[in-house]
């Protein structure tokens, strides 16, 4: 199909600012947030070092994130199966962290609480 002009001066009026047509960034929540959420829900255990846990936790998405099995079920399954992946690549990430820090794995096997909202928050952070 060709498109034809006519031959005047005119302006092209600009393109709707709706959402159509762009990627949209997901919504991340700040490092604040989540120390600030971390300490309202467990501020009251008592962390020998608590500012090392909180490092290892920051760190804990990351590593998830490169795990294959988590990588191929978030590109080719579904959200449940993506959620089980991340779940297991955790698992093995906390099991890591024990020779460094046994504080972290002992309120993940013993907190349910803790380990619930360990477990969403790496996989709100690590799910695209």
């Amino acid at each position: 199909m060709s498109i034809k002009l006519e031959n005047s001066d005119s302006e092209v009026e600009p393109a709707p600012a709706d959402k159509i047509g762009h990627m949209i960034e997901p919504e991340m929540d700040l490092l604040s947030v989540i120390l600030s959420d971390f300490n309202n829900m467990f501020g009251n255990i008592n962390w020998n070092d608590a500012d090392h846990v909180c490092r290892q936790i920051l760190e804990i998405p990351a590593v998830v994130s490169r795990d294959e099995k988590y990588q191929n079920a978030m590109k080719n399954s579904d959200e449940q199966s993506a959620r089980l992946e991340s779940e297991q690549a955790l698992q093995q990430v906390i099991l890591a962290v024990m020779a460094d820090n046994m504080e972290l794995l002992k309120q993940f096997q013993d907190n349910s609480s803790f380990k619930k909202w360990l477990s969403d928050l790496v996989f709100h952070l690590t799910c695209n």
